[in-house]
């Protein structure tokens, strides 16, 4: 049974904030606000729950193109190739904010994530989910709890979300109601930013 932990982004608690990052570190999955939607989180380096998230959202994990959560741009450089100055301004001017970037990987990717060419980054504008990572001292891998096809009303009530992934995630972040606009993907692995989803995020 999920466990439900409310942190509120203007005043975050750091003892509820290490809960989340031990459930991390123990393999737990979580549900976790952000700049957009409500989203899946686990930890990166652990395969496992990696496969615990590629199994709720019923696809293999080798098809599975879990987005990275930073909480700022230095950790481009553990999974990214050399980015040229251009992109590397372009990135700074728009995070962190409602953008996913997709980047080429490098030889660097977690385990789950091998044989990637390509990686999506988000550096949410939250507090919540920056101080996840930045305590967890690493990114957590995210994918998005809203359908694709519609919009519904438990991807932004966080007790609805909580009843609907009662027995399939270990925490459930109550930060009040959430946004029901996707990031914004943008494809910047030729160096030339191309839109692949519009959503929250205007260029």
């Amino acid at each position: 049974m999920a466990k439900i932990i409310r942190i509120y982004p203007e005043n975050p608690q750091e003892n509820l904030i290490q809960e989340v990052v031990d459930c991390l570190k123990n393999g737990g999955i979580i549900i976790y606000p952000s700049d957009t939607i409500y989203a899946l989180g686990c930890n990166i380096f652990d395969i496992k729950a990696m496969e615990k998230l590629a199994k709720i959202k019923k696809i293999k994990l080798e098809k599975a193109h879990f987005s990275i959560i930073c909480n700022d741009l230095s950790h481009l450089s553990e999974f990214t190739k050399p980015i040229d100055t251009s992109v590397f301004r372009f990135l700074k001017n728009h995070l962190p904010g409602p953008f996913t970037f997709i980047l080429e990987a490098n030889k660097n990717l977690p385990l789950a994530y091998k044989g990637n060419k390509t990686v999506g980054i988000r550096v949410p504008d939250h507090s919540i989910p920056q101080l996840i990572v930045e305590k967890l001292g690493h990114p957590i891998a995210s994918t998005s709890i809203k359908d694709d096809d519609e919009v519904i009303e438990y991807s932004t009530d966080p007790e609805l979300i909580a009843e609907k992934y009662d027995h399939l995630v270990d925490i459930v972040i109550d930060s009040g109601y959430g946004d029901n606009h996707a990031s914004t993907i943008v494809d910047l692995s030729s160096g030339v930013p191309e839109i692949i989803r519009e959503g929250k995020g205007i260029l």
